[in-house]
């Protein structure tokens, strides 16, 4: 079979425009306005868990200080990685506050730079992304491209993030360019993350539940995710061509795809919409049609086992 993670044709059915969705999916104009609306406030609340959940996490391991909590916490911690950074591309889409400068001001400082990624460069990059999914200028070609492989690949590939090959290569450019300014924020919210933990007299926690998790147990839950998003996928303006849609179970939204990051198809019809309001524009989708029950993935699990097995189930 060819080597493409791509929907056969005859899962695509051609029937938009339709009700409610233009010829592209995305939303007519009334509902478009009211998917659109950012709810500040539950925003800022959200941000608010997010934090509490990471520093859950930390703290909970101090206070058992067992042997066996701390690579339990290293694991959690991959997943408070995820919670920062996926809400830090909400900010990025400059979707998490009506008020742009409190939308970035929050998305820089208290979510991207946390989690070791420069705002402006990561919107930069991403933009590119959402312009030309799959095209000339993606920046994720590497991630994306070559799927499905065979079972012992993906494992290489999974063991060199788990051991923080993968991290180091991403860490080693940040550092070198850590003079630059969007990268500066980077390093400046690092120093006061080190100097937090020093003044709690635990300046280890730094690098064992800061910086050893990203770059291993974060980096395994980010590739897994973001092959689950666009592997094996091509060019297309049809964003069924160039987006997988999965299941949504409570373990994957839990671990890997909180904030209903994995309503990604809807993202991309529309990476105007919120993330609340991603679940709604993907049932209308389903509504009309367009989004078929052959076209969704029944699991993240059966996704990757189709990625890994070297060729395209037919069913």
């Amino acid at each position: 079979m060819a080597a493409t993670m791509v929907p056969a044709a005859d899962r695509l059915p051609a029937v938009l425009p339709a009700g409610r969705l233009l010829a592209d999916g995305r939303p007519t104009p009334e509902l478009r306005a009211s998917l659109r609306r950012i709810p500040s406030w539950r925003n800022a609340l959200t941000v608010v868990g997010a934090w509490a959940q990471v520093v859950a996490v930390i703290g909970g391991a101090v206070w058992i200080d067992r042997w066996w909590v701390w690579p339990i916490a290293v694991v959690l911690m991959g997943r408070s990685f995820a919670l920062l950074l996926i809400l830090s591309h909400e900010s990025a889409h400059r979707l998490l506050f009506a008020d742009r400068r409190v939308n970035d001001l929050v998305g820089r400082w208290l979510l991207a730079a946390p989690g070791l990624v420069p705002l402006d460069l990561y919107r930069r990059a991403h933009m590119a992304h959402h312009r030309d999914e799959l095209g000339p200028d993606e920046p994720d070609t590497a991630l994306y491209a070559g799927y499905p492989i065979t079972r012992a690949s993906l494992r290489r590939k999974l063991v060199r993030d788990a051991v923080g090959i993968s991290g180091w290569k991403n860490l080693r450019p940040l550092l070198r360019s850590a003079t630059r300014r969007p990268v500066a924020t980077v390093l400046v919210v690092q120093v006061i993350l080190l100097a937090g933990f020093t003044a709690a007299r635990w300046p280890q926690l730094y690098f064992a539940l800061w910086l050893l998790p990203w770059m291993t147990s974060w980096r395994v839950i980010n590739r897994l995710r973001a092959i689950a998003e666009h592997g094996g996928m091509e060019r297309s303006p049809d964003k069924r061509r160039t987006t997988h849609h999965v299941h949504q179970g409570v373990l994957a939204r839990f671990w890997m795809v909180p904030y209903r990051t994995g309503w990604h198809l809807a993202h991309h019809v529309d990476a105007g919409v919120p993330w609340r309001n991603l679940p709604h524009l993907h049932r209308e989708l389903e509504a009309a049609g367009w989004v078929t029950p052959a076209l969704v993935w029944p699991s993240y699990p059966a996704l990757w086992r189709a990625m890994s097995s070297g060729v395209v189930p037919s069913a």
